[in-house]
């Protein structure tokens, strides 16, 4: 009886501790610090400063969604860095995976390894059992979120952000 108790308690909890709010539109977005697929430290608000930014999270570096859309805004990269984007792609993924990643698919942007989740947490995206990410975007513009895809689209993530941007 206690243990059936005790399971249904960590089942609880550990549903609780999966289920995020995602960041909304309006919201200020996270200056949270991380470390990027060189092994550096990143300050998100100095993106920020930079302009509009992109951020992208995505379940495992080098699996079949992720490639795709990976893949999708780099080969939309020049359109996005035209219309001021910078682009940077999330996962939970070590320093190590997302610079292999990185290469393998000649990825021109930076990928953060949220080893810890602290960006996925600070962001609200929801995580699954394994605490990887779902996959979600997040436009922000002058430290704001103005414009976010909690059901983001491999195939059309370039075009999606590209659209959100121009009705702006």
């Amino acid at each position: 009886m206690i243990r059936t108790s005790v399971l249904i308690l960590l089942t609880f909890v550990s549903t609780i501790m999966i289920q995020a709010e995602p960041l909304n539109v309006g919201d200020t977005a996270p200056t949270i610090t991380s470390i990027t697929d060189q092994g550096e430290k990143i300050h998100f608000n100095d993106i920020y400063e930079k302009g509009v930014v992109l951020v992208y999270f995505y379940p495992k570096a080098d699996t079949p969604g992720c490639t795709i859309q990976s893949c999708n805004l780099r080969d939309e990269f020049t359109t996005l860095t035209d219309k001021g984007i910078t682009v940077i792609g999330v996962s939970a993924d070590t320093v190590e995976e997302q610079k292999a990643f990185k290469e393998k698919y000649n990825l021109p942007f930076t990928l953060i390894a949220d080893k810890d989740g602290e960006v996925i947490k600070a962001f609200g995206v929801p995580t699954r059992p394994s605490g990887s990410a779902t996959r979600q975007t997040f436009m922000i513009k002058e430290g704001l979120v103005v414009w976010r895809d909690l059901e983001a689209t491999p195939k059309t993530q370039a075009e999606d952000a590209l659209n959100a941007l121009a009705e702006l």
